[in-house]
């Protein structure tokens, strides 16, 4: 081991041979958040501290802490979008070095053995991905998320973020970005294609933006043109009010592509008969509920309907470089770390455009 190596592990090192750090975190569901300290495993030969700088809030943090995607393990500290600095690394870590920009998304762990894993989609480890908070650990602990000063990850779940952005609009990248990406790239969404974004929100502001950087012509479907100038600043060409009676029927035919990232109810088949023949839907937004579908609404036109959910690593930092290489990043609203509560209330209400991120150096204020 380095003297490097020796000097950064013993020096962050608390009292029972783990790091101690500031964490926001629940109890129960319905509580407000509180600030506690909990310590985080002591370094493993591959494994990485990082410094957390900025920790961008997604609905997920929010479904999983009130327990509604099912019971939550209390106490709980979310959030998967992270971004900071390198402050010690393991012995035998080989990928980062002390003061690198850095950032960790939805993963923090898988088999690293199976199908999916050897290519690539560790979000897809058919053994079980590690999620980077409720998550079960190798060891049994149960992971705890971004909403931190301090975070320690295996150096395989961690990316390096470009020079070109800066923490607070590259955070969102990490989850939001990727959930992006991933299937714009699998598709090989390109120049000359008519993409659709139904919903501008957290997700749609990344794909309006990434799909444009790729090309495509970008159109947003949305309830009203409340931010139809708000898309074009981030690359669409127009906005189309799906509340309008004859949307649907005027604009039949007319996509390549599809990308939904609304959270409600929607009509399926009307959106479907929107795509050419042989288009395609991509869904990555979640509604509560099971939504119908014509399988005549597929068959005619010989469309597809597809979801997707994240990326792997390695293809999380192609997105980063990607957007670095653009010039894309969150469109954000920082807060503090006392703020956390109501921007859930915010979030909830779609009062933000369009991303929260924590300033973690608040914590030093409480």
């Amino acid at each position: 081991m380095s003297t490097e190596h020796i000097e950064a592990h013993a020096n962050h090192q608390g009292e029972a041979g783990g790091i101690q750090t500031k964490v926001l975190q629940k109890t129960a569901a319905g509580r407000p958040f509180e600030v506690a300290t909990i310590t985080r495993r002591a370094l493993r030969e591959n494994d990485v501290l990082i410094d957390v700088k900025a920790a961008g809030i997604c609905h997920s943090d929010i479904h999983t802490i009130e327990s509604e995607w099912g019971p939550a393990h209390y106490p709980l500290t979310v959030g998967h979008e992270i971004a900071g600095v390198v402050q010690a690394v393991g012995s035998q870590v080989s990928k980062w070095q002390v003061g690198d920009r850095v950032g960790v998304g939805c993963l923090v762990n898988s088999c690293g053995e199976c199908e999916q894993c050897l290519a690539g989609f560790e979000n897809h480890c058919l053994k079980g991905a590690v999620g980077t908070y409720n998550s079960v650990d190798t060891d049994g602990s149960i992971t705890q998320g971004g909403y931190t000063q301090k975070i320690v990850v295996d150096e395989n779940f961690v990316c390096r973020i470009p020079d070109e952005l800066d923490f607070d609009h590259a955070a969102p990248l990490l989850c939001a970005g990727i959930t992006l990406y991933s299937p714009i790239a699998a598709w090989d969404i390109k120049e000359g294609d008519q993409v659709a974004v139904v919903g501008l929100g957290g997700l749609g502001h990344m794909g309006v933006q990434i799909a444009a950087a790729k090309g495509a012509e970008v159109e947003v479907l949305s309830r009203t043109l409340k931010k139809a100038e708000l898309a074009k600043e981030l690359g669409a060409v127009a906005t189309h009010v799906t509340t309008d009676p004859d949307f649907f029927r005027h604009n039949r035919g007319r996509y390549d592509y599809i990308i939904s990232t609304i959270s409600a109810d929607f009509d399926v088949d009307a959106y479907l008969k929107l795509l050419k023949p042989r288009g395609v839907m991509i869904v990555v937004g979640l509604p509560p509920k099971a939504q119908s579908l014509k399988f005549g609404s597929l068959i005619m036109g010989s469309k597809v309907l597809t979801g997707s959910n994240i990326g792997g690593i390695a293809e999380t930092q192609e997105m980063l470089d990607f957007c670095g290489e653009h010039g894309i990043g969150a469109y954000i609203e920082k807060i503090g770390v006392k703020d956390v509560d109501r921007a859930y209330e915010r979030v909830v209400a779609s009062d933000v455009q369009f991303r929260f991120v924590i300033d973690t150096s608040t914590f030093d204020e409480l």
